[in-house]
């Protein structure tokens, strides 16, 4: 049988897989590989950051136009993209922080939260599952129950005796986190744009660096993506009540991004495949076996 190789992964909201991990799956589908995003909630609690948009009339269809936006996203990356259909729990703010929405996804039970995905698993039958870590990149409760739930699915979905209602069994052989920044990629893109007489955005951020921990040491894997940076761009504005297209995120010159960080980054968190570390690809040690089927 023909190799095809599939990939997986998964976010809490849309706009979510055009920031983290966008550029691969770019890269992946070139290659013919098949990628499918799964996003976990609609985003109606998300806010409008993009202020050119922030409308009375943009707020009250928020849930319709960020759907409108992920299908956008959707075919300028390539990729195929499936609604797990939970609500967003939103970002609580204050002190003390509020409850979270009755119902919302965070506060799902995880077995029950994870059968969507596991049925998802043994339908695409992905070699390859990206999610985040156990802060969820960022501690909103949608992003730690996106990892918890993906990992939930990893670990179930080959399992016949789990879930035997859902499909037959599939067990994907590796599950990647994210890795979004790390100290030494802060601080390559802030000396790459200083160098190159602008002001870079990054300033301050090697302090705030200091009390948070860094990833960097945790990275496994780096896969060269930096002609797909462009292609993420531009679906991260299509994102666009989610970004402000004359925003920080754009400030760096492309040519400075694709030459002091061509990669992005993740962590092999979970495999059942004995291949070498580093990697350069998440396929590694799958492409060209009987595992790519």
């Amino acid at each position: 049988m023909a190799e095809q190789l599939r990939l997986m992964a998964v976010h809490a909201h849309p706009d979510d897989e055009s920031s983290k991990g966008a550029a691969t799956m770019a890269k992946y589908v070139a290659e013919g590989v098949d990628v499918l995003v799964v996003t976990c909630t609609g985003g109606e609690a998300g806010s409008v950051l993009n202020p050119k948009l922030d409308r009375p009339e943009v707020w009250a269809d928020i849930a319709n136009i960020r759907r409108a936006e992920m299908d956008a996203a959707r075919a300028i990356l390539g990729v195929e993209q499936a609604w797990l259909g939970f609500v967003d729990s939103g970002l609580p703010e204050g002190d003390p922080l509020p409850p979270l929405p009755e119902g919302c996804f965070a506060l799902q039970e995880l077995d029950a939260a994870a059968g969507p995905l596991v049925r998802l698993m043994r339908e695409f039958r992905p070699h390859v599952v990206t999610t985040y870590d156990e802060q969820g990149g960022y501690p909103h409760p949608d992003h730690i129950m996106c990892h918890q739930v993906s990992v939930a699915a990893f670990e179930a979905a080959g399992d016949p005796q789990r879930y035997p209602e859902l499909g037959e069994p599939w067990q994907p052989l590796k599950l990647y986190y994210d890795v979004g920044f790390s100290r030494a990629k802060i601080k390559a893109l802030h000396e790459w744009t200083l160098a190159a007489g602008l002001v870079s955005p990054y300033e301050g951020w090697m302090d705030r660096w200091q009390h948070r921990e860094d990833r960097g040491s945790q990275i496994t894997t780096r896969v060269h993506c930096a002609e797909y940076f462009p292609v993420r761009d531009d679906a991260l504005r299509a994102h666009a009540t989610q970004i402000d297209p004359d925003g920080f995120w754009f400030q760096v010159p492309m040519e400075i991004q694709q030459n002091a960080w061509p990669t992005e980054d993740f962590q092999l968190a979970r495999t059942h495949i004995d291949a070498p570390l580093p990697e350069s690809d998440l396929f590694a040690g799958i492409r060209g076996t009987d595992h790519a089927r």
